[in-house]
């Protein structure tokens, strides 16, 4: 089976900083559409960051320019640089595996908290 365990959440103040983690077990990290999504009370799902398997990356406008997602393929994990942290940056946030070999399947983690206040 392949499981993602999310990791580096918890409770900094605004303007400061978090790098999550995300590891995948298995073999085929390399061949998996990364991307880590958030979830805030009362608020849908939204992808934050995503990177390609040639290390193409994507994010939403609320992230560019403070978040930084990136990938290692040789350990076989994600990360996600976030700056400049705001109190709306609060949320559970997901990483997501995407596989699109001859379908798509999506594997995610359980989340990790990230809470930004006072």
């Amino acid at each position: 089976q392949v499981q993602l365990v999310e990791s580096g959440g918890g409770l900094v103040q605004p303007g400061g900083s978090l790098r999550l983690s995300c590891g995948v077990s298995g073999s085929l990290f390399s061949m998996y559409r990364m991307g880590w999504y958030r979830q805030a009370p009362g608020k849908q799902r939204e992808l934050v960051a995503s990177i390609t398997r040639g290390g193409k990356t994507n994010y939403t406008d609320s992230a560019k320019g403070r978040f930084t997602i990136s990938r290692d393929n040789a350990k076989s994990a994600l990360y996600l640089q976030m700056n400049m942290l705001k109190p709306e940056d609060t949320a559970v946030y997901y990483c997501n595996a995407k596989w699109e070999v001859l379908a798509t399947v999506d594997y995610w983690g359980q989340g990790t908290q990230v809470t930004v206040s006072s």
